[in-house]
């Protein structure tokens, strides 16, 4: 047991998740403190959008429209000032009600006269509301769905103050991808360093102030910031900005998943001006080494996997020394935490689109790593997927009823790359055996192993939705893509989770390298026999990005490309572009692949020729056109 020397503080900085927490701190917080240590955790990315989306913050945001000259103030932001009573009148309720806290309010809500309705509102106008008595979400919520209606109205109420916020205050603002370009890929840390020179605006002033509060409540003397996504990069560096402009003792610590993936040839020595360290891959054993380390018990020389700046060079420290097993990193908690301040939004009406904005769902891990870890697009040469360890079922229901006693929520997201077969059936019979009620849904491989009996065991347990990659369509690619699954397999075992119950989102990709003009056709085509036949309910359409540490990336030559040429990368490298002797305008085929999708989604154009989508002449289908229908005719998964 380590002695409490040192109170750390983890970090979620913004923008991550509205309406649940990003369970890295959570992980962290829980590790830490059953390893002794005193462990305390923040959401400010929460923080930051309760108080921009507050009376106070619609009152600066209207300041800054007026700080604007006449001439550049958009026509968004003029509506907003023009109906700024009704705004600051309204803003309360809607973030109570998207809070779960105020329910009745949706009444009012639903009548379409409560709320200013911004630019967003003409979304609705698309739904042909002439069977549906006036109303445009008729087909999506039925005539029950009233606090459903009312939380997609009060999304996209709040969707157009964030159009305000970005036209008067910050360009970059964004629920979700804040800023993100100044840090996805970026080989030199110029641009971001740009911006965190630059005068702090509406947002960066009340980042700013949280932090503030924020270390004065939890007086930390080591801050852990996580950053998962691009998007949450330069918040977190201004973060850290404030931390040692204010209290430079403190020590500032660097991790999470955008890191591990983008920041593995570190060599920029500007980044230390804000973080003391910089950890990769999972943070447990190196942030433990750390501590150590700074209590004088461990010589740096013997840190784990952290890059530092030592006589003005980064330098990589790397002991070699092995990971905490997964079975003894603990159960994450979320104390300290507000609960029951998330906001469960409803931009996508979608139902398996929603899960991912709607209700708060706590996230675990059914194992690290992912047990397949051969899909050539994917990052199987980094710790997060090579690395597969795993926990008994006892042991992850034991975590699921802790999280449960904590809580008091019953839902859980299991964030696994592709959570394993055979763990998920012994968790189900686990489930079972102590009776618990909860709700899941997670993401795995289409795999054989998916029969009719595991997929309503997996159902009985509590499972309400899957998510698992289809990617390209087709059985050539499927193979190159050393996917493991092939397109008739696929439909069995989708169908076999959809006749369990369990809804089905499949993910899609276009513009794999050697895909031609043909293949995205075919790969159309299978797409609408799934929905046809209620495979799947759900999917979505990504454009391939070839990554540099993926099979295609380390290995182009295989797969019939040439990469670009690298930038001098100091900085972030991840993405590659890539030259494809096809020529084929996968841009261009993406806008089809999309618009037809979303019909599909909501049942419409199932039995339409697929070349009809595409603006541009295209090949006829090769697929026969009741393949699948044929598939599931022969053998049950």
């Amino acid at each position: 047991m380590t002695s409490p020397a040192f109170r750390v503080l983890s970090v979620i900085p913004p923008m991550t998740q509205l309406n649940t927490p990003y369970p890295s701190t959570a992980y962290l917080t829980g590790f830490l403190r059953g390893r002794g240590v005193d462990a305390v955790q923040e959401d400010l990315a929460l923080g930051l959008i309760l108080q921009l989306f507050s009376t106070e913050g619609l009152r600066a945001l209207r300041n800054c429209i007026h700080e604007q000259p006449p001439k550049q103030r958009s026509s968004r932001a003029l509506v907003f000032d023009a109906e700024f009573a009704r705004y600051a009148a309204t803003i309360g309720p809607a973030i109570a009600f998207l809070q779960g806290r105020d329910s009745t309010i949706s009444h009012r809500i639903c009548s379409r006269r409560f709320l200013p309705e911004g630019a967003r509102f003409a979304s609705l106008d698309v739904y042909d509301s002439d069977d549906d008595d006036g109303d445009p979400l008729a087909w999506a919520f039925g005539s029950l769905g009233s606090t459903d209606r009312a939380r997609h109205f009060a999304t996209l109420y709040l969707t157009d103050i964030a159009d305000v916020l970005r036209d008067a205050a910050d360009s970059r603002f964004e629920f979700v991808r804040y800023a993100e370009a100044l840090a996805q890929s970026q080989p030199s840390f110029e641009p971001l360093a740009t911006a965190l020179a630059a005068p702090l605006n509406l947002v960066d002033r009340t980042l700013q102030a949280l932090t503030l509060t924020a270390l004065a409540r939890h007086t930390p003397q080591v801050v852990l910031l996580s950053v998962p996504f691009p998007g949450s990069v330069y918040a977190a560096f201004r973060i850290a900005q404030t931390i040692k402009a204010q209290h430079p003792a403190i020590i500032t610590v660097l991790g999470g998943g955008y890191v591990n993936t983008e920041l593995r040839e570190l060599k920029e020595a500007r980044v230390f001006d804000y973080f003391d360290y910089v950890t990769l891959d999972a943070g447990e054993r190196p942030i433990l080494s750390l501590l150590e380390h700074l209590r004088g018990e461990r010589p740096q020389e013997r840190l784990v996997r952290t890059y530092l700046r030592d006589a003005g060079i980064v330098q990589y420290v790397n002991c070699g020394e092995a990971d905490i097993p997964f079975a003894e990193v603990g159960t994450p908690t979320w104390d300290g935490l507000p609960l029951d301040r998330y906001l469960s939004v409803l931009d996508m009406l979608n139902p398996m689109h929603r899960l991912w904005s709607d209700g708060r769902w706590n996230k675990l891990t059914v194992a690290h790593g992912c047990y397949w870890k051969q899909c050539s697009f994917c990052d199987v040469s980094l710790d997060y997927i090579y690395r597969y360890d795993t926990a008994s079922a006892e042991t992850l229901v034991d975590r699921i009823e802790a999280i449960v006693r904590e809580t008091g929520q019953t839902g859980f997201h299991f964030v696994d790359e592709a959570a394993p077969p055979k763990a998920l059936k012994t968790l189900a019979a686990e489930l079972q055996k102590r009776q618990l009620g909860v709700s899941w849904w997670g993401n795995v491989r289409f795999e054989k192993s998916f029969n009719t009996e595991l997929c309503q065991q997996l159902a009985d347990s509590g499972c309400i939705a899957i998510s698992g990659g289809l990617e390209v369509a087709s059985d050539r690619l499927l193979k190159l893509m050393k996917k493991g699954v092939s397109v008739e397999q696929v439909a069995r075992v989708t169908r076999a989770f959809s006749d369990a119950g369990i809804l089905v989102h499949a993910y899609l990709m276009y513009g794999f390298p050697t895909q031609t003009v043909q293949d995205t056709v075919d790969a159309l085509e299978y797409v609408r026999q799934l929905f046809e036949a209620g495979c799947v309910q759900s999917g979505y359409f990504h454009r391939f990005t070839c990554t540099v540490h993926s099979p295609v990336g380390k290995n182009p030559q295989e797969y019939g490309i040439r990469l670009a040429p690298l930038a001098d990368v100091t900085f972030a490298n991840n993405d590659i572009n890539f030259i494809d002797p096809t020529g084929v305008d996968h841009d261009a085929l993406g806008v089809a692949l999309n618009k037809a999708l979303y019909n599909f989604m909501h049942g419409i154009g199932l039995d339409e020729d697929v070349r009809s989508w595409f603006s541009e002449r295209v090949p006829k289908p090769k697929v026969a056109r009741h393949f699948i229908a044929q598939a599931l005719s022969r053998n049950a998964p």
